[in-house]
């Protein structure tokens, strides 16, 4: 533990007038050894000095010296003075090179440094042989190139017997798999000393930064931070190694556990691998995982039965008897029309329905409709699972053919009343839809409404119309009509009800409903029908009519949130929800960042009819699976769902052209986290509750459309030139693999989910509720009033779930409004049934904004919860000013307290805003955070000088 540095007899200097003397002698072992003695206690005024030769620092902070001596008890001295002393006293004097001399530095306190007068523990006698004493004593800091020890007696009888002077250190060591240097100890003796780490080769951080602190007395205290083995390596030697997993066995993550064998139907040659390798005819998902057996694909579907009702078939068949070893079995029916004169087969058109689908069945058994008749198909069932999309050879299937029946026409659609006398009615039809065949003819049967099917009358036509004559005048009749083919009648239409006419009719309007208002409003209008038939009256029909109101007030149904991936078919979501848009009407002008799928610009949009605007373009990048580009997409298929002024508007897509691009509205200002970290304390109350006022009333418009957002955070709102803040970002969250290396997102069930973000009902359950949207709204809450701090600071994501765990939360923001903490900590309900829904939250902050006061009211920023003293940084932790400022995000005022010489803390706590101002701190938000700083730093020193805040 410590470094010495050893005192000979040629390493001291005697006082050129002092009468100490060296001789030899013996210690307690009777080993020699060469000791200075003194004992002048019978003349007075003694004042005798012995120095060392000059002893280099090395750069040692604080120095340890251990002094062996023996002191004769004045009382066994006879007729001795009252003068004799029993102590000697221990000074320092430290200097840049070695140019002590007799008479410089001058024997005597100031220039010498006092470190303690030195008493032994026991003293002797004449007849007593020596008693050594051993003390050991410290000073510090020490900050020039090398000192000298110096040792003073002012009338004892006495003998140095040795010196030894030394420093401690902590000898280097590994822990957490990380390695720490050999480090000194401090300038004082309760000083901790940071040793910075290092993860041990094969080791990769998992929690930073990686320090050690060393204790004043050479002991390592707590690591912080730590290493763990990378993937392919495993824990070793006591955990101070990361060792290579030996062939035929694996490791597929970083982490504290050991190498595996290969999973079945794996295998690895070589040493340190992080995945095996699926033996040849064997495959892995891109959802498997590495520690996922190696499967293959299935074998053929068995039994395939099938059953045809003239051009209905319905198909139905066993599972594959080898499921290639997985249980995400899919099944496709693929159907064929062949053409025997030319003795080939091909695709079926689209008119063939296939139910409930021809693509990744689940169930066994399908329905086929719309085949044609009297042709041959032929049908493949194929089995297939995860991985026969990795198989380069078309999955195995089982094929069976058919022979559709002649089939009789489909229902003819509606009959149409084309013209009536008293005793005639034209009509006219349409073809059935499925004729099956040629028409031959077409059957008409009709009948009085009253009189039922019993006595109806039919009659034929060769076309899609027809006259029927001889009926009744004024009489209702029911109607229907049938196809023939050479397969027999199809089935009729619908019953439609037709009149005759009577024989004259007079016709008068009461009122004419064009002209007929009372005052401002649509009056009644009332026609009044007289019809005459022959010389009598028949019947008088009295209609009412109400017109519509010239500006309705309309309730639509409220509209609802669809997942596109509900459809089976993701694109039918994007051609639904997201309008199309021409490559040419867009120019990408400059990239200004990358995406999750590509990279992200800025450029224009140039749409027929409408004017140029600025706009931004997500991008998929080269290289894209079908997986990629549906989930790339699947962000403007939500998008496009939503119209709402606080929601990133989709301006549209370009799917038919390369690259594929997701275009909408241009945010000038960016991220808002970013945006306000940029933009520190440069806003007022009311705008930053504005803000947020934009976030909740755009998440209110998605709680009502049943949207739940799951990723809300301050970097997924973005901010235009106006201070609009829109929601956006949707839907990426869902997609993040497993081995997303962005911190933000932690593993967590199963899936990566924002931690610090999250509520925990969330992060336990998988439960995304818009009560757990609220819990997230509260945390961009106070990323707003904090000007982007980042939640819970430096705390490690399981510190942040256990904190939560145990009911503590964040504490305001500087400055932060009474009433919006308040609000944050309802967000922050354990129980999502008592958060307040995001229509309440609008309505708060639109009560707080018209009530401006209620806004001037600050909580305190102290915090009594242990947890939330993190908030408040240590002074005593920092090494340097500079390492306090980027503690407190204010990084960038470094050079100007080094340049105007507040260079240590003792200077740092007297500054005034007077001083900031004048040192170049102009933003108000960026004075009131440091003043406030050096407040907890004075208060940490037991100060009690004023600030002015």
């Amino acid at each position: 533990r410590a470094v010495r540095f050893f005192l000979g007899s040629a390493g001291l200097t005697l006082h050129h007038n002092c009468d100490e003397f060296e001789v030899s002698g013996y210690d307690d072992a009777m080993n020699p050894i060469r000791t200075y003695q003194v004992c002048n206690v019978r003349e007075a005024n003694q004042n005798n000095w012995l120095r060392s030769d000059f002893i280099p620092r090395k750069d040692v902070l604080r120095v340890y010296v251990e002094m062996k001596f023996t002191v004769r008890d004045c009382n066994s001295i006879p007729n001795i003075p009252g003068s004799c002393k029993e102590t000697f006293n221990l000074f320092y004097y430290e200097s840049d090179s070695d140019s002590a001399t007799e008479t410089s530095p001058f024997w005597m306190e100031n220039p010498y440094v006092k470190v303690d007068t030195i008493a032994p523990d026991e003293s002797f006698s004449m007849l007593e042989s020596g008693r050594v004493n051993t003390k050991v004593r410290s000073f510090g800091p020490l900050s020039k190139t090398g000192f000298y020890l110096a040792f003073q007696d002012l009338g004892a009888c006495m003998s140095l017997i040795s010196v030894r002077v030394f420093y401690k250190k902590c000898s280097t060591t590994i822990a957490n798999f990380a390695v720490f240097p050999e480090t000194a100890t401090g300038a004082e003796a309760t000083s901790l000393v940071i040793a910075p780490g290092t993860c041990v080769p094969n080791a990769l951080e998992v929690s930073v930064p990686l320090k050690l602190y060393c204790n004043g007395d050479g002991e390592w205290m707590v690591p912080v931070g730590s290493c763990t083995c990378a993937s392919g390596f495993e824990p070793a030697m006591k955990d101070t190694q990361c060792q290579a997993c030996s062939p035929g066995t694996f490791k597929s993550k970083q982490g504290e556990g050991f190498c595996t064998p290969c999973p079945p139907n794996s295998r690895t040659s070589s040493g340190a691998a992080n995945v095996c390798s699926c033996r040849n005819g064997f495959y892995r998902s891109d959802t498997d995982s590495p520690d996922n057996a190696c499967t293959t694909v299935p074998s053929a579907p068995r039994n395939v039965i099938s059953n045809v009702n003239e051009t209905y078939l319905v198909l139905e068949w066993s599972e594959p008897r080898d499921s290639g070893g997985r249980d995400d079995i899919f099944y496709n029916v693929i159907c064929k029309k062949c053409l025997p004169e030319r003795g080939m087969c091909s695709r079926c058109d689209d008119n063939v329905d296939i139910s409930p689908r021809h693509l990744g069945l689940t169930q066994r058994r399908v329905a086929v409709r719309n085949l044609q008749a009297h042709t041959q198909y032929s049908f493949e069932i194929q089995a297939v699972n995860g991985v026969s999309n990795k198989n380069p050879y078309t999955p195995q299937f089982s094929a069976v053919n058919i022979t559709t029946n002649q089939a009789a026409p489909s229902a003819v659609p509606t009959v149409h009343l084309m013209g009536a006398t008293a005793s005639t009615m034209s009509l006219s039809w349409l073809p059935p839809e499925k004729p099956n065949g040629i028409i031959l003819d077409y059957e008409i049967k009709y009948h009085e409404k009253d009189q039922g099917e019993a006595i109806a009358h039919t009659m034929t036509a060769q076309r899609s119309s027809a006259r029927i004559e001889g009926l009744k005048a004024g009489t209702p009749y029911v109607v229907q009509v049938r196809a023939r083919t050479v397969a027999g009648y199809g089935r009729y239409s619908s019953p439609a009800d037709f009149s005759t006419n009577l024989q004259s009719m007079f016709e008068l309007d009461f009122i004419d409903p064009h002209r007929g208002h009372w005052g401002s409003s649509p009056a009644l209008c009332i026609q009044l029908h007289i019809v005459f038939n022959g010389n009598y009256c028949l019947t008088a029909v009295i209609h009412v009519i109400i017109p519509a109101i010239e500006s309705p007030i309309v309730t639509p149904g409220m509209k609802v949130y669809i997942d596109p991936f509900t459809y089976e078919d993701p694109n039918e979501a994007v051609r639904e929800f997201a309008k199309e848009i021409d490559i040419s009407c867009v120019k990408i002008e400059e990239v200004i960042g990358a995406g999750e799928f590509g990279e992200v610009c800025r450029g224009r949009l140039k749409l027929p009819g409408r004017r140029e605007i600025i706009v931004a373009i997500k991008t998929l990048k080269v290289g894209y699976t079908d997986r990629q580009r549906r989930d790339f997409l699947s962000e403007a298929s939500i998008m496009g769902q939503f119209d709402h002024p606080n929601i990133i508007r989709l301006e549209g897509v370009v799917t038919k052209s390369r690259p594929v691009m997701i275009v909408t509205e241009f945010m000038e200002n960016g991220a808002l986290d970013s945006f306000l970290r940029l933009n520190d304390g440069q806003f007022t109350v009311i705008q930053l509750v504005g803000m947020l006022r934009g976030i909740a009333a755009g998440m209110k418009y998605l709680s009502d459309m049943n949207y739940v957002h799951r990723d809300l955070a301050a970097r997924n709102i973005l901010v235009n030139s106006n201070l609009v803040c829109k929601v956006s970002d949707f839907g990426l969250s869902r997609f993040l693999e497993d081995d997303a290396t962005d911190p933000t997102y932690t593993s967590s069930l199963g899936g990566k989910i924002p931690i610090r973000w999250t509520a925990p009902e969330a992060i336990a359950y998988r439960k995304f509720t818009s009560a757990s949207d609220v819990w997230s709204y509260g945390i961009v809450m106070w990323e707003v009033m904090s000007y982007g701090e980042r939640p819970y600071w430096d705390m490690s994501n399981q510190d942040v779930i256990n904190a939560v765990e145990q009911d503590y939360r964040l504490p305001p923001p500087m400055d932060c409004p009474t009433a919006l903490h308040q609000l944050m900590l309802d967000c922050w309900v354990k129980e999502r049934n008592l958060r307040p829904k995001f229509s309440q939250i609008v309505a708060t902050l639109d009560k707080l904004i018209r009530n401006a006061a209620s806004l001037k009211v600050v909580t305190s920023s102290t915090a009594s919860q242990p947890l939330l003293d993190r908030c408040v940084p240590d002074y005593t932790t920092f090494t340097t000013v500079g390492d306090w400022l980027d503690a407190i995000k204010m990084s960038r005022y470094g050079d100007n307290f080094l340049n105007a010489g507040f260079a240590s803390f003792d200077l740092v706590a007297q500054m005034t805003a007077e001083d900031l101002l004048r040192i170049g701190v102009t933003l108000a938000g960026h004075q009131k955070k440091i003043l406030g700083s050096i407040q907890d730093m004075r208060l940490q020193m037991n100060q009690t000088l004023p600030v002015q805040v």
